[in-house]
């Protein structure tokens, strides 16, 4: 009789901190982007700039009218657990059911659906990979399994994790509302660093609601790092590394990072400095999808979420007080400097200085072929 250890083997089920705290968490971030972040960016376009396909509704549910990007968004929930089965290898049958699973979660779970969704969908993919071709009948049984044990658990767990997750990152909204220099610094540095790790920044700010100043300072980190970088490596990488790294992502240098963690300093100083710089001088405000507040400068999301919160705030931002608003000069002024004057003029002085003292040597920040 085969031991739960081979059995677990042969099912390419891994119970481990990195398949489901790194591969599934981002596997979940590029579900929430391909449906919600594309859906708010579309519905955006085509309000601001009158394009009729975008704007017209192409489908009512429970008389509820749907554009095209509001299709996407709705689907929300059901593209983060495909996305999630998909980064646990899960069969096909096992990845077609998980769904409705998530679309099910998402909804029980509302504001903190995505974090729902993450539990619920990993528990129903394993259990369905678990069962998966261990039959004669297994186009029945697989589906079915996955699908009810999805269900089941979300109609148990999703609810509370909604509300936990809901209000903690409310806690989050209000304090740095309340404390926007100490909170501007701490979600400022934090998020950045969750960036630059092989972790979700995006599907973590997603999970919290983090919108308004808090929802700013996170953008404020995560652009600190990501052009904090690319601007200090130019003489090692040039504009290759100055793309990848400046619009793809930091969590390129992590190689780096591991063999001199002292590389880490100048883009997580100026995250530190630019945090409050957003929330106190410039009241930057990110108030689109949740999602854009941990994407930084990465495709310009983190300053497109910015955009469209000016002109159509989330639902999660109206929740919390936030109004459409006319951007002005200063607005404008405070995104650009926040998102990429600041974070390159600081990193290049910063990392310069390390250089100097020989805390930064030729090479480190080399990217790898």
């Amino acid at each position: 009789m085969e031991t739960i250890q081979a059995f677990l083997k042969r099912k390419n089920i891994v119970l481990s901190a990195r398949r489901y705290g790194i591969d599934a968490l981002g596997a979940m971030a590029q579900g929430l982007f391909c449906s919600l972040l594309i859906g708010t960016i579309l519905n955006t376009v085509g309000s601001q700039f009158h394009i009729g396909f975008l704007t017209a509704q192409i489908i009512t549910i429970n008389d509820v009218g749907y554009t095209i990007g509001g299709m996407a968004s709705f689907m929300s929930g059901a593209a983060m657990a495909v996305a999630i089965g998909y980064a646990l290898q899960a069969p096909p049958l096992v990845l077609f059911s998980l769904a409705t699973v998530g679309y099910a979660c998402n909804a029980l779970g509302k504001a903190g659906g995505p974090l729902a969704v993450l539990f619920v969908a990993i528990i129903a993919a394993e259990c369905g990979k678990a069962v998966s071709k261990e039959t004669k009948v297994d186009i029945l049984v697989t589906p079915i399994v996955t699908t009810l044990i999805g269900i089941g658990a979300a109609w148990i767990i999703a609810p509370p994790i909604g509300t936990a997750a809901s209000a903690f990152g409310q806690l989050i909204v209000r304090a740095t509302a309340l404390q926007p220099f100490w909170m501007g610094i701490l979600v400022s540095v934090l998020v950045g660093v969750a960036l630059t790790l092989p972790i979700s920044s995006a599907a973590i700010c997603s999970v919290l609601g983090l919108t308004g100043l808090a929802g700013g300072a996170a953008v404020a980190g995560c652009c600190a790092q990501m052009v904090g970088f690319a601007v200090m490596s130019f003489r090692e990488n040039g504009w290759g590394g100055l793309v990848s790294q400046g619009i793809g992502t930091s969590m390129l240098q992590m190689p780096n990072i591991v063999k001199n963690p002292r590389i880490w300093i100048p883009p997580t100083l100026a995250s530190a400095i630019t945090g409050p710089i957003a929330t106190c001088l410039f009241h930057l405000e990110m108030n689109g999808a949740a999602i854009n507040s941990g994407m930084g400068t990465c495709g310009f999301c983190g300053q497109l979420g910015v955009w469209t919160g000016w002109l159509s705030p989330s639902e999660q931002a109206v929740d919390n007080g936030a109004s459409a608003i006319t951007p002005g000069a200063m607005d404008w002024i405070g995104l650009i400097l926040i998102s990429f004057i600041l974070p390159a003029v600081l990193c290049w002085a910063f990392g310069g200085f390390f250089r100097r003292i020989g805390w930064i040597k030729e090479g480190d920040l080399t990217l790898a072929e």
